[in-house]
């Protein structure tokens, strides 16, 4: 009874333990920003970061990206809202978040990468920071500003974008304990990577879809004939 006891009580302080660790990892985002050499090293090399927190950062991003396109000023972005999905929008940024992990990951163990591809994942969403914060900032702001000073909020998202850019080439540097300009080859070569595999994925669908409408077609014809007979 007395060990029943005891257990139960280390159930919440585990937990509260857990959350705290989970607030830590998330807070050091902000860290990885400003210091993103030390900061990505620290990140997978010392146990910083954590899977929880990335997935919350691309959660996150996922809905400030939706709030950025619909509730952004109409003179500064303009949305059909009659096509908008945000099925697209969820694609549109985890579907290149997973095919550069698995791209990069692919191509880096023939280079002596050390990084697994959940430290690729997570190193991918802390760089997404910036531009998380920034278009967070940019939809009230464009409520504001005037036409004649839009140049602030294109500057401001293109400082969101760059920083982005340099923060991925600064991650797969610590996380594959690269050079520069090694990291910066495997990064453009990963790219270039996801878009063979894009294509070798769009080929494969066409041609499953052209066979699966062959066979339809096959079959409805055979049913024609039956009935006919």
């Amino acid at each position: 009874m007395t060990a029943i006891k005891k257990r139960a009580g280390r159930a919440p302080n585990s937990t509260a333990l857990w959350f705290k660790n989970y607030l830590a990892s998330l807070r050091y985002s902000l860290y990885t920003m400003r210091r993103p050499l030390d900061g990505f090293w620290d990140l997978i090399h010392e146990k910083r970061g954590s899977m929880a927190a990335a997935h919350t950062i691309v959660v996150l991003f996922v809905l400030v990206q939706i709030v950025y396109l619909t509730q952004t000023n109409f003179t500064f972005i303009n949305i059909n809202m009659e096509t908008f999905s945000s099925v697209f929008v969820v694609m549109n940024i985890v579907g290149p978040l997973l095919l550069f992990s698995l791209a990069n990951w692919c191509l880096t163990t023939l280079f002596d990468g050390k990084g697994r591809i959940s430290d690729i994942y997570m190193g991918y969403a802390y760089a997404m920071v910036p531009q998380l914060i920034i278009r967070a900032i940019l939809t009230p702001l464009s409520h504001v500003v005037t036409y004649d000073e839009m140049m602030i909020l294109v500057l401001m998202w293109y400082i969101g974008e760059y920083w982005f850019y340099l923060l991925i080439l600064c991650a797969m540097k610590q996380i594959h304990d690269y050079s520069f300009g090694k990291a910066v080859i495997t990064t453009i070569l990963s790219l270039a990577a996801m878009g063979i595999m894009v294509f070798i994925f769009l080929m494969f669908f066409a041609v499953v879809s052209d066979g699966i409408a062959y066979f339809y077609s096959l079959g409805q014809e055979a049913l024609f004939r039956m009935r006919r007979g």
